[in-house]
């Protein structure tokens, strides 16, 4: 965990791979209480923390929260929006098809097994999934997400021929190490408080591949 940026409405913290959000499960540690104890430690309490958007456990890169709910209630609404931009970097295996393409389906989340796929259109319970994609090298993919579903990248470029590196769970080569090769490595949004515009990106230190 890194804090990237902070003032009293926003705050910007780089998630490693394998450290979950927010998690339920006993004894496991998540971004959420391991922040909380950090702000307590360094200013003698933790303060509003809300916790506006998750990335997947295996994935690592830039996770936003609010520190009050006025701010996290506008960013919220930016989210749902679309007025937030959240680009990533995966490394994948498989032949990328083009320079640069756009993926579009319909994805059914099976909440039991914890996995997504791609379904006909129409399915009861699917939900639309759009995102679009650059090469960046011969393996590396930028992408920018018009939606948010479960695994959406992950699925979607499975699906397209194209899984991510260390993703097993959807046809992608076993990698060393935890996570896979998937990072939020970008992050784009109007500030609640005065609405300038915030970008950020992961550093360079702390760049996997």
């Amino acid at each position: 965990m890194k804090i990237i940026y902070e003032d009293r409405d926003v705050l910007v913290v780089f998630k490693e791979a394998g450290l979950a959000s927010e998690t339920k499960k006993p004894l496991e540690k998540d971004l959420v209480s391991m922040l909380r104890t950090f702000l307590a430690g360094r200013d003698g309490r933790a303060g509003g923390l809300f916790l506006i958007h998750r990335i997947d456990q295996p994935v690592d890169g830039l996770v936003l929260f609010a520190r009050n709910k006025k701010a996290a209630a506008a960013l919220s609404a930016r989210l749902s929006g679309g007025k937030m931009e959240k680009i990533y970097r995966a490394r994948v295996t498989g032949k990328i098809p083009a320079e640069e393409g756009t993926l579009e389906d319909w994805l059914l989340k099976d909440a039991r097994s914890n996995r997504s796929r791609i379904v006909p259109a129409g399915t009861p319970g699917a939900k639309r999934a759009v995102l679009t994609y650059k090469k960046e090298s011969e393996d590396t993919l930028r992408i920018r997400l018009e939606t948010g579903r479960h695994h959406q990248i992950r699925v979607q470029l499975s699906g397209a021929g194209m899984p991510i590196a260390g993703d097993v769970r959807y046809g992608g080569t076993a990698g060393a190490g935890r996570g896979i090769f998937l990072t939020a490595a970008e992050l784009s949004f109007e500030h609640p408080a005065d609405e300038r515009r915030m970008h950020f990106s992961v550093p360079e230190e702390l760049r996997r591949f």
